[in-house]
C-alpha cells in the first residue's frame, strides 16, 4: 500500500489485522437491512484499502461509507482487534472530494447549525423533549471537584438530564463545573470529514480540561469521542500526553456512579426497558453496566431482542440517511415495546430524541430515575 502521511500509515495497521473472517456480517445493521457486501464493514474496509492505495474511488465508494451508522458494533465482534471506526474516519476523509457540491453544502450548514449555540438555540428549543423538573440543590464547598460535560444540544433538548446528574453528584458530595455549550466535544466534526476544525476543538478542550481528575459524561456519543482523544495524536505531537490524560480521565456517568452507595435515592414501582446506544455498548465497551446499576435500584429492565442493534439516530445519521435510519427506528422500537413497558430509559441524547419520535412510550435517560 502506498502511504501518503501518518493517517495512512494507522489506516494500513489496522487492515492488516482483518483477517476477512467475516464474522462483523452479523452485527452490521445496514448489511442486515441491505443484503450488500459493499455495506458491510468487511465490505467498507475494501474501498477504504482501495482508495488509499490510489485507486480510483467513485461516489458510489462514498456512498457505501456514508451508509456505515459508526455503531462499532463489529469492533464487539471481531476477534482480530480491527479499530474499524478509526479506519472509517480516515476513509471518509480520503474520498470526501469525490462528494458533489450539494452535500457538502448540507453537510457544512448541518454541522455549524448543530455546533454553534447561537444559531441552534433560536430552534432547538422548539423541540425541546424534557424541562428542568426539580429544585437545584445547593452544592458543599468542601465537595470534591469534578467536571460535567455540558454537551452542544443536550443542554437545549433535554436540559433535566445534565440537572439530574449535577443534583446527584451534589448529594453524593461533590462540586460539579459544567463546560459552557461552545465546547463541544467534535464527534460531529470528526464524524462528517471536518477533521481540522474537529482537531481545533480537540486541542481547545484538552487545552481547558486536562487538569481535571475527574471528567463526566452523560452522553455516551460525547464520551466514546472524549475517551478516543488520545489515539488523535502521535507520541512526538505536544497535545499527545495531556489527550491521553483527558482520555484516560473521562468516564461515562454509569461508570462513575459503579460504586458509589445509591442507597440515598428513591425509586418508582415502574415496568422500563433499557436500549444500550451504540456509543456504549460498542463504543466504551459498558455494555450491561447501566442494567446492572438498575437493577441495584430495585428496577427490573425487560430483555429486549437484537439489543446489539442500533436504533438509527448515530449522531447525523438520521438526517442524512433518513430512509435505513427509520427503518432501524421501527425495528428497534418494536423491539423495546414487546414487553408493553411504562417508560423505556437510554444513555445517549440522540436515541432519545430519536426513538421518542416514534412512540408514545415516554423516553428518557435513565440519569432521570434517580434525580426526580
Amino acid at each position: 500500500m502506498q502511504t501518503l502521511d501518518i493517517h495512512n500509515l494507522k489506516a494500513n495497521d489496522i487492515i492488516r489485522k482483518c483477517v476477512h473472517c467475516g464474522f462483523c456480517l452479523a452485527t452490521c445493521p445496514t448489511y442486515q437491512l441491505l443484503g450488500n457486501e459493499l455495506d458491510s464493514p468487511r465490505g467498507r474496509i475494501y474501498l477504504i484499502k482501495s482508495a488509499l492505495e490510489n485507486n480510483e474511488s467513485s461516489a458510489d465508494s462514498l456512498q457505501h461509507l456514508d451508509r456505515c451508522l459508526t455503531c462499532r458494533a463489529c469492533e464487539t465482534t471481531c476477534p482480530s482487534g480491527v479499530e474499524y471506526g478509526h479506519l472509517l474516519d480516515i476513509g471518509r476523509a480520503a474520498i470526501e472530494d469525490k462528494r458533489a457540491l450539494w452535500q457538502k453544502t448540507f453537510r457544512f450548514a448541518v454541522r455549524k447549525f448543530l455546533t454553534t449555540p447561537v444559531l441552534f438555540n433560536m430552534v432547538g428549543f422548539l423541540f425541546r423533549h424534557s424541562s428542568i423538573q426539580t429544585p437545584v440543590i445547593k452544592p458543599k464547598i468542601s465537595g470534591k471537584k469534578v467536571l460535567l460535560l455540558g454537551g452542544c444540544v443536550q443542554p437545549t433538548l433535554a436540559p433535566n438530564i445534565n440537572h439530574s446528574v449535577k443534583n446527584i453528584l451534589t448529594k453524593l458530595g461533590y462540586k460539579v463545573e459544567e463546560t459552557p455549550q461552545k465546547q463541544c466535544c467534535g464527534a460531529i466534526d470528526q464524524h462528517l470529514s471536518a477533521n481540522d476544525e474537529a482537531l481545533q476543538k480537540i486541542k481547545k478542550n484538552i487545552d481547558a480540561w486536562h487538569s481535571f481528575e475527574v471528567i463526566i459524561s452523560s452522553t455516551s456519543g460525547c464520551g466514546v469521542m472524549v475517551k478516543d482523544y488520545g489515539s488523535l495524536f502521535d507520541k512526538d505531537d505536544v497535545y499527545y500526553q495531556k489527550a491521553q490524560t483527558v482520555s484516560q480521565n473521562t468516564c461515562d456517568i454509569a461508570q462513575f456512579l459503579a460504586d458509589k452507595d445509591l442507597s440515598i435515592f428513591k425509586t418508582f414501582n415502574q415496568t422500563i426497558t433499557y436500549h444500550s446506544p451504540c456509543t456504549m455498548q460498542h463504543g466504551q465497551q459498558l455494555g450491561g453496566l447501566v442494567e446492572s446499576i438498575l437493577k441495584r435500584l430495585g428496577y427490573e429492565p425487560s430483555t429486549v431482542a437484537d439489543a446489539h442493534l442500533c436504533c438509527g439516530s448515530a449522531g447525523t445519521y438520521s438526517i442524512f440517511q433518513p430512509k435505513l435510519s427509520q427503518q432501524l427506528k421501527i425495528n428497534k422500537l418494536k423491539n423495546l415495546q414487546a414487553s408493553s413497558p411504562e417508560m423505556i430509559v437510554t444513555a445517549n441524547i440522540g436515541c432519545l430524541m430519536h426513538l421518542q419520535k416514534g412512540t408514545k412510550i415516554p423516553v428518557k435517560h435513565w440519569i432521570e430515575l434517580l434525580g426526580n
